[in-house]
């Protein structure tokens, strides 16, 4: 019994995982990527920690009276560290390191008075924060929990003024409450951090958004992040469709990516689903299916090529038709007559295109007569590159002749301009490398802040956008 509920559960497991939708799209953050991350991510902190805010101070000791009030935070000496927690998310780390404070203080001591300002230093200062990385119900990728833990070793306190070296014996009193009060207000300074702002900063990073007035993308996560002690992996739905009609998508019958390296800060695989989705959404799009060249508009020896091509057919027609029709402009109509496909081998990448194209000779005055009808297949080497966080295609025609006119019918202006990846704003890739695979291609890179976290969350809060993309 116990033998076939085993066998059950991994029949169960297989079928899962056979029916599971395959990326279009991966990004790995490798460790290295993380590295970088560390400097940026110290001086966010340092700034939610700056703005805490503490509330005024009242107590009695004996004869004592004392009021603390205008708390700053005016230094922050953090020894810190960013790594990936498995299974889990992030971990940002804080050790033995110290925060200066200075505060107003008002003490009554019988019938003397005193007020004057106080530095006080927290000292071993150290913060265990861990980020809790889901798919939310959009796709995104979103910071679900914080765990943290703060605690300040001891604070000490150096007072001014004409009674400074006399109250110097209550200020452990002082410190203790201001050590207590200011290990209360870490946590929950980080909290929003996280949970708001960063959450607010991976909302710019676009899961189902417009690419141009005809075609969408779709990069929405499947599943929960994949996070081991040297990377971070998500896998993306990675599909275009069409504006018009959300619904006709490709299935993605492509093969996984597979991602093995871990020398550059980040990786972007992307597989044959992603491009043939694209595609095909433009095909359905309607976008230049057909195209009308005259002997103006096509180049000169292409011209002469057909003109060559279909000297007797020309003749045969002058003789039957009596017009004559030697030196009347040419037509060329050509017709996308199925969804072009991607090919990635090793070698590189290609892209076939189904064409019929139709001569005709275009007598003035007279209905066209038609010289010629075919099929033909144009194959284009396809060229992928990365610009900051754009990715763009260039197509070249490895077989010239008639098919030379694909170049203009086919959208290749729309590849061109290219679709954003992934990436929040403010981070772009550099340095990128691009590599071949069978059914995929991998562009392995370096990542690079424009600006700091802060000044793209209030970009964000403010409604601007990223005009770099």
């Amino acid at each position: 019994m116990g033998l076939l509920k085993v066998s059950v559960i991994f029949l169960l497991s297989l079928i899962t995982m056979t029916l599971a939708e395959p990326p279009g799209c991966k990004i790995r953050i490798t460790d290295r990527g993380l590295e970088m991350l560390k400097a940026e991510t110290k001086r966010f902190v340092e700034g939610e920690l700056s703005n805490i805010t503490m509330p005024e101070m009242r107590g009695k000791e004996g004869r004592f009276q004392y009021t603390i009030k205008d708390v700053k935070i005016t230094e922050l000496n953090l020894t810190s560290d960013l790594r990936f927690q498995p299974d889990v998310g992030l971990l940002f780390e804080v050790q033995n390191s110290s925060i200066t404070l200075n505060f107003q203080r008002r003490i009554l001591y019988w019938l003397f008075y005193d007020e004057g300002a106080i530095n006080a230093s927290a000292e071993g200062v150290n913060i265990f924060t861990v980020l809790h990385l889901i798919k939310d119900q959009d796709g995104r990728l979103k910071i679900s929990n914080i765990t943290c833990n703060a605690f300040i070793t001891k604070m000490r306190a150096r007072f001014s003024g004409t009674l400074g070296r006399v109250y110097d014996f209550i200020g452990t009193l002082l410190t203790t409450g201001m050590r207590f009060v200011l290990n209360k207000q870490i946590c929950p300074a980080l909290n929003h951090a996280a949970l708001v702002l960063v959450n607010q900063l991976l909302e710019t990073v676009p899961v189902r958004t417009e690419v141009n007035s005809y075609v969408g993308i779709d990069y929405s996560l499947l599943n929960d992040p994949v996070v081991t002690e040297t990377s971070l992996d998500m896998d993306f739905r990675g599909m275009f469709y069409d504006l018009k009609n959300e619904n006709d998508t490709l299935v993605n019958n492509a093969v996984n990516p597979v991602l093995r390296e871990y020398d550059r800060m980040v990786y972007l695989a992307l597989s044959e689903y992603f491009f043939d989705s694209g595609l095909y959404s433009y095909f359905k799009g309607g976008l230049q299916k057909q195209l009308l060249l005259n002997s103006f508009q096509m180049p000169k020896d292409l011209e002469m090529l057909l003109r060559t091509t279909y000297l007797g057919k020309i003749m045969m027609l002058v003789s039957k038709t009596k017009i004559y029709i030697c030196t009347h402009p040419l037509s060329l109509e050509l017709e996308v007559t199925s969804p072009p496909r991607s090919t990635i081998k090793t070698s590189g990448a290609m892209v076939a295109v189904n064409c019929n194209v139709k001569v005709l000779v275009l007598p003035p005055g007279k209905p066209a007569v038609q010289l010629s009808s075919l099929t033909m297949e144009g194959n284009f080497n396809a060229e992928v590159s990365m610009k900051g966080k754009r990715l763009t295609i260039h197509l070249e025609l490895k077989k010239c002749g008639a098919s030379k006119c694909l170049v203009l019918c086919f959208h290749v202006d729309y590849i061109k301009r290219g679709v954003q990846i992934p990436l929040p704003d403010g981070m772009d890739f550099i340095e990128e490398v691009v590599e071949y695979h069978n059914g995929y291609i991998i562009v392995g890179a370096n990542l690079h802040f424009r600006t700091g976290l802060r000044e793209i969350i209030e970009r964000k809060l403010s409604g601007e956008t990223d005009n770099s993309v």
